[in-house]
């Protein structure tokens, strides 16, 4: 199967993407106005095959320092095909953030895939501060 990731938002099925985020560990209850939202002001990609969407990500950046991956994920009946890696490699290698230097993601379940592209855990994590609301 040919798949094709593209940044071209018109593409975006939002309702998919809202399905999905609003029952993973990270977006629960994540409302479709919120999705609608943080698309609106990231660079996205979506993973397609035969113009069906089966994936998204979300970059988070400045195109310049600093890019937070985000939102990742392929559709359950389509992982194991080698689709994410495909995703991650489009977004490491898109020309608009080859002089990010800086990047974050969080995760629980996928360490080994991020592995592959240079993500590894803090260093220094006394240097990193969050703050949940």
């Amino acid at each position: 199967m040919n798949v094709i990731i593209s940044t071209e938002k018109s593409k975006l099925d939002i309702d998919f993407i809202h399905q999905f985020l609003t029952t993973a560990y990270w977006a629960k209850g994540r409302t479709k106005q919120e999705v609608i939202t943080s698309i609106e002001h990231c660079l996205t990609f979506g993973v397609y095959i035969n113009d069906n969407q089966i994936g998204f990500a979300r970059v988070l950046t400045d195109y310049t320092v600093f890019g937070y991956l985000m939102d990742v994920f392929i559709a359950e009946n389509h992982r194991g095909k080698g689709y994410s890696k495909k995703l991650i490699e489009a977004i490491m290698e898109h020309p608009d953030l080859q002089k990010v230097n800086r990047w974050m993601l969080a995760t629980s379940d996928a360490h080994g895939l991020y592995k592959q592209f240079g993500f590894d855990a803090l260093s220094n994590p006394d240097m990193i501060m969050a703050k949940w609301i």
